[in-house]
């Protein structure tokens, strides 16, 4: 067969490539991942999540990944940017309740803390200012808020904050206040569930359209579809594995109890392996483990 052929064969068609992004929302991982690698992208979500303006972002040190001490837990970021007045800003998506959010703030404001002091520096006045963002498929507090804002306060003194200058907002794409909160941050949660062109309507903001247009384009990308495609078949091998090596490590067990009652009868290894129709070798094996375990009955 002539070799181009048998390659266009083999290569998926575009509509099969494309398929799974079309139906993707900003709430998948992957399509957040992908979109926010666009850092205008980035802008507009910070911007319609805390209803404010920024001038200018960057990357921060080009960093997703914080490492802990040795041994420790490090974290992955969904995205983590800096904006011209040194704000720092982490956003993360969160489509199923895990129980895990606030706690998981709390760890993320201590290592993103960390790695901003040198070792011997005096003072703190290089901490920034912080905002972890977190856009839930869920209502974390059940009050019908879309946004839950949260700083330090003195309970003996109302409205005197700490001052810590961190701050973490959990978005609810579920929120029933609409008149509470401004319409560009309604639309965009809304528009986060449903990123398609029914999504956006006639007379939403302009940022939230500039955001599906960004989002149409990763949709439409082959490369993208690929991408997507070989994820998941590593995904679906890596499952498999795990399954394969569940049953093999069932099977030995199960061997490992034969072998076990078989010595307590006072049978030797070489009548084991003939019973159980095995190698003698990995009857020995067996027997070995038994002894290291202080279950083997010789």
């Amino acid at each position: 067969m002539n070799e181009n052929k048998k390659q266009n064969m083999q290569k998926p068609e575009k509509n099969e490539l494309l398929e799974p992004l079309r139906k993707m929302n900003l709430m998948d991982d992957f399509l957040f991942d992908v979109t926010t690698v666009n850092i205008e992208a980035c802008r507009i979500i910070i911007e319609l999540s805390l209803g404010i303006r920024i001038k200018e972002i960057r990357w921060k040190e080009g960093q997703k990944v914080v490492h802990n001490l040795p041994g420790k837990r490090g974290i992955r970021m969904d995205f983590y940017v800096e904006d011209a007045q040194n704000r720092i800003f982490d956003v993360e998506m969160q489509k199923r309740n895990r129980g895990n959010i606030p706690k998981r703030t709390r760890y993320y404001q201590a290592l993103l803390d960390a790695p901003l002091l040198k070792s011997g520096e005096e003072g703190f006045d290089n901490l920034k200012p912080t905002y972890i963002v977190v856009i839930c498929g869920f209502d974390q507090y059940h009050q019908g808020k879309y946004r839950y804002t949260f700083r330090s306060v003195c309970s003996e003194v109302p409205g005197l904050e700490l001052g810590d200058e961190c701050t973490k907002i959990i978005l609810n794409t579920k929120g029933k206040n609409d008149g509470e909160v401004e319409r560009p941050l309604v639309d965009f949660l809304h528009y986060v569930e449903n990123s398609s062109a029914a999504g956006i309507s006639e007379d939403c903001d302009e940022r939230l359209v500039h955001l599906h247009t960004i989002v149409e384009k990763v949709k439409a990308s082959e490369q993208m579809g690929v991408t997507y495609m070989k994820m998941q078949e590593r995904d679906r091998q890596i499952r498999e594995d795990g399954r394969e090596a569940g049953r093999r490590e069932g099977e030995r067990a199960k061997l490992l109890s034969l072998v076990q009652k078989k010595l307590e009868k006072g049978k030797t290894v070489e009548q084991i392996a003939e019973d159980l129709e095995e190698e003698i070798s990995v009857i020995n094996g067996l027997v070995k483990h038994l002894e290291e375990e202080g279950g083997a009955g010789v």
